[in-house]
């Protein structure tokens, strides 16, 4: 059977847990035409780039699928039938791939500390440090008053 990765974006206004229960129903739609879903991962609420059915933020999930293409064009149909998906793509891959999608290694990178940049802490505030020589310090004029001087 071919190979197939799905991207559907579900409402804004449901609930992680729903974005499940309905992702359980079209793994069950796959299964029933003879297919089978081999990886679903969660991507979280995510932005938008434009506003979809006055939609600014979507929860995202993917599908690797193994199935027949009937069963891909039944799955399609139920998703432009619920009103709770925004859109969806589906595209045939040669090979499926094991472990996490780029977007869930991205995030894993996201959430690592930023120690690694080296620590600026012992760095004095700018206005403190001594111009670089041949760099013309910037002249601040004097208040007296309340009044430039």
């Amino acid at each position: 059977m071919p190979f197939y990765e799905n991207v559907f974006i579900a409402r804004q206004d449901v609930s992680a847990a729903q974005v499940e229960v309905l992702a359980e129903s079209f793994a069950g739609i796959v299964a029933q035409a003879g297919g089978k879903v081999t990886k679903r991962e969660y991507w979280g609420l995510r932005n938008l780039a434009y506003r979809v059915k006055k939609n600014r933020k979507g929860h995202y999930m993917l599908f690797n699928l193994d199935a027949p293409p009937a069963a891909v064009n039944e799955l399609e149909r139920n998703m432009r039938i619920n009103e709770d998906v925004l859109r969806y793509l589906t595209v045939r891959v040669e090979a499926l791939e094991e472990g996490p999608s780029a977007v869930m290694q991205n995030r894993d990178r996201g959430d690592r500390d930023r120690g690694d940049r080296g620590d600026r802490g012992d760095r004095r505030p700018r206005f403190e440090r001594e111009p670089r020589e041949g760099v013309i310090p910037e002249i601040i004029p004097e208040v007296e008053g309340g009044e430039v001087a």
